[in-house]
Parts: structure tokens; sequence; C-alpha cells
């Protein structure tokens, strides 16, 4: 069952991601990249000939070990990628990108949230990504590097991508989320964003799979995401890059 869900994906991700002839390299057709949410804006400008499949990278990873059909992996973690290169599954990953953490709120911000200390204010909805997560996980040990973690007591929904946290607030079902910095970026006015202190940075590895029948198409994509043009997209969308 979960097969067939992983080809209709495929397939529809397909009509919608796999770009026009004038953008992109025609040598990446047919190729099938599972990257973090995090990515997918500027994964889809980078290539816009590739077919994505955007979630948590968690749950891409758990599909990448059922057998789904994938030649490129790209985490928001160098966690999952380890453990499936340690599996078998994928290639040596190398970290092409880092990010970081922020918090982010309504425009007309009704809690009036201004600092991490006002998230533990009574009647404060926020919202956070699930365990597991990488952006749940992230934001777990960032509370617990600042002493807030009590902050966790008003989290009203665990997110499993960062997209579902960032879509919370935006339509006014949180007062308060933990987001990237680069997804806060793509939201726009959607949002005001609120910095954290200092903290280490989101590390972003891509690997490509084991059992690819694209070897070629998979190592242009990862050249064409480590290449100038690429890395210029990477840090245009809030990224930093080794």
């Amino acid at each position: 069952m979960r097969s067939r869900a992983w080809l209709l994906t495929v397939v529809l991700l397909a009509a919608s991601c796999g770009g026009d002839d004038s953008g992109g390299s025609a040598e990446l057709d047919g190729l099938t990249v599972f990257a973090a949410a995090s990515l997918t804006e500027v994964f889809e400008e980078i290539a816009p000939d590739a077919t994505f499949n955007f979630a948590g990278s968690d749950e891409l990873a758990t599909q990448i070990r059922e057998g789904a059909p994938v030649d490129v992996y790209a985490a928001a973690s160098p966690r999952y990628p380890n453990e499936l290169a340690a599996e078998g599954f994928l290639r040596q990953p190398q970290v092409f990108a880092t990010n970081r953490l922020v918090v982010v709120v309504p425009p007309d911000n009704p809690a009036g949230i201004r600092t991490v200390d006002d998230l533990s204010r009574d009647g404060v909805r926020l919202v956070i990504g699930a365990e597991g997560v990488p952006v749940g996980d992230y934001t777990r040990s960032v509370l617990e590097t600042m002493g807030a973690e009590d902050v966790l007591d008003n989290v009203v929904s665990n997110e499993q991508d960062v997209k579902g946290v960032l879509g919370k607030v935006v339509s006014g079902d949180a007062d308060a989320g933990f987001v990237y910095v680069t997804d806060a970026k793509a939201a726009g006015d959607d949002v005001e964003s609120i910095a954290l202190p200092a903290q280490p940075p989101v590390e972003y590895p891509i690997g490509i799979v084991a059992e690819t029948e694209n070897l070629e198409a998979a190592e242009a994509f990862i050249e064409l995401v480590l290449s100038e043009d690429g890395r210029q997209a990477l840090e245009g969308a809030g990224f930093g890059v080794p």
C-alpha cells in the first residue's frame, strides 16, 4: 500500500514540480530527490526539472528504508543521512548548507511576543516540530540550552515538518512557532521574526541513494547544488554555505 502511495506522490510531484524546458538542465529529467521541507523553494529554483518529494527528514528516511523510488536524499540534520549510510542505503553524505532557528509570530503579534521568555506566559499558543523531526529536535535542544524548557508547556501542536509549523502561525492557529530563518524569509510579510541567542548551526547533508538507477543524474544534481550558482541560490534563500 505504501509503495503505491509513494508512486502516486512521485507522479503528482512530477506533474507539479517538473518545470518547463526553459529552466534547469534536461539531464535531470527522471531524477527523484527526497529533501527536507525547508529546502522546497531553493531546490525548485536550483533544479526546476527534477522531481521532488519534500517532507520531514525522518519521514523521508523511513520511506528510503522501505524501498521508495528515489535517487538523492537531502536532510535538515546529519542524523538520518549518517544512519542511512551506515545501513547501506546511502552513499557517503556531505554537508552543503547550514541554517538557524528563529521564532515567528503573525504580523499583528496578538500575543505580544517579544522574547523567548514571553512564550511561557499563560494562554500563549506555541507550535513546534515533533520529536524526531529535525526542526523539533533542534527547537528542544535550543530551549534546553537556554534553560527555557518551560516554554514547552504551551505547545498546542507538534508538526511533522517545518512547513507545518509555519502554516499554523500564518493561518493564525498559533501565536508563535520555531522555524528556520530560511522559512521565515520565504514567508515574507506573513510573519515577523524574533532572533534567538547564539546556537550551533543546523547542518544539511546530501547524498546519493545506494540503489539509484540514475547515477549520472544524481551526480549532476549534487554538482549543481555545490556549484557557484547553487551556492548563490542557497545564500539568497538565507542558508549558510560551507
